[in-house]
């Protein structure tokens, strides 16, 4: 992996960090980081009362072409939807609560803290 490649994998680790601490501080908890199957990877896995939230985490540095809200199209959509439903068949079915897709974005200004936004039900 040559050395941009390293960096955004620094940069997706510290991103994901801060999300589950915010995801923590809303009173989710956190049962899988970076679950992977054939289809894909879900980056959070978490429960908020009784319901399943797969989380997707994107971060971003300040002054990149797109903010990390937008991140998340109708086709990436639809690829956590399927990657929920092989998550829920390989560990017991859905929840009582449901599922709930969400979206933690990073943005990480040139100068000062990181600005998280999690966005409840993107999908």
């Amino acid at each position: 992996m040559n050395a941009k490649g390293v960096a955004q994998q620094a940069l997706g680790r510290y991103g994901e960090e801060l999300a589950v601490r915010t995801l923590a501080e809303a009173g989710i908890t956190v049962i899988a980081r970076n679950w992977r199957c054939r289809s894909g990877e879900i980056d959070i896995v978490a429960r908020d009362g009784d319901a399943l939230v797969v989380c997707e985490v994107k971060t971003r540095r300040a002054g990149e072409f797109e903010h990390p809200m937008a991140a998340v199209r109708p086709g990436k959509a639809a690829r956590l939807r399927r990657l929920a439903e092989r998550w829920l068949a390989d560990h017991g079915g859905p929840p009582p609560g449901g599922v709930r897709i969400d979206l933690v974005g990073v943005l990480l200004p040139r100068r000062g803290a990181p600005v998280v936004e999690h966005v409840r039900g993107v999908a």
